[in-house]
């Protein structure tokens, strides 16, 4: 079911994203060769909890940290642990705040140091798919309007767009209804209507499409090995798309 938030809702929305996207402001702030991903994690979660907010992710459905860290080959939902960095790396910040009783979530992938060409062209391309499937929350507009819009973009490029996994609805719950696949036709699907609130987040990999699922069942990564990057934003549909992960 479809839950459409009120705008008192939206504003308290709002300010849990806010809040995430602080904390994903800091955390890709402090990515640089050499960094350790607990030491990321660590700092993306005082970053929450000094909001007086608590992680979205820590403990939902078993997920043992605070948010996510997936690099290079890993799409989504990487547990952070002992690994540093090193120039050439990308890491993708899945962050997640729940504050008064709702949620914000929002990813990036950031470089690491000087990557390759084709690389930063992923991180880019990825990113012009968000802001693609974004312009597409308008009221009265299909939820097949946001998935096509993505994956134009992406796959105007030739990157692999990861069918398995799929944007959400988002707000007493991080995760809600109306899935928001990354693909799909326009003119389809659900009818957008003001005060739905949706997470779009294209997860788009420079080769195939196909991924796999790690033993500690929860690290999702490329079948092929090769890069993948994350970008996403907690929008509420509107006559202008509203996005409420910004600072």
């Amino acid at each position: 079911m479809i839950v459409v938030k009120r705008p008192e809702e939206i504003k308290k929305m709002r300010r849990a994203g806010q809040v995430a996207a602080m904390a994903l402001r800091r955390t890709m702030d402090a990515v640089h060769p050499g960094v350790n991903l607990l030491e990321l994690a660590r700092i993306a979660e005082d970053a929450i909890r000094e909001e007086g907010a608590t992680p979205s992710f820590k403990g939902n459905g078993g997920f043992p940290a605070s948010l996510c860290l997936s690099v290079n080959d890993e799409v989504v939902h990487g547990i952070p642990h002992d690994r540093t960095l090193v120039p050439g790396d990308i890491v993708s910040i899945d962050v997640g705040a729940y504050l008064d009783g709702y949620h914000g979530d929002t990813a990036a992938t950031a470089p690491v140091g000087e990557i390759a060409p084709e690389v930063r062209e992923l991180l880019e391309v990825t990113q012009k798919a968000l802001e693609a499937g974004v312009s597409e929350a308008r009221i009265g507009g299909r939820l097949g309007d946001i998935s096509a819009a993505v994956q134009q973009v992406a796959e105007a490029h030739g990157y692999g767009v990861v069918r398995e996994l799929v944007g959400h609805g988002i707000g007493r719950a991080v995760w809600e209804d109306p899935q928001v696949p990354n693909f799909g036709s326009p003119g389809r699907g659900v009818r957008l209507q003001e005060g739905m609130t949706i997470c779009i987040e294209p997860m788009i990999n420079l080769g195939t499409k196909d991924i796999d699922v790690d033993d500690d069942g929860w690290t999702v990564r490329t079948r092929d090995g090769r890069p993948s990057a994350h970008f996403e934003h907690t929008v509420a549909v509107g006559a202008t798309p509203d996005i409420l992960t910004v600072v």
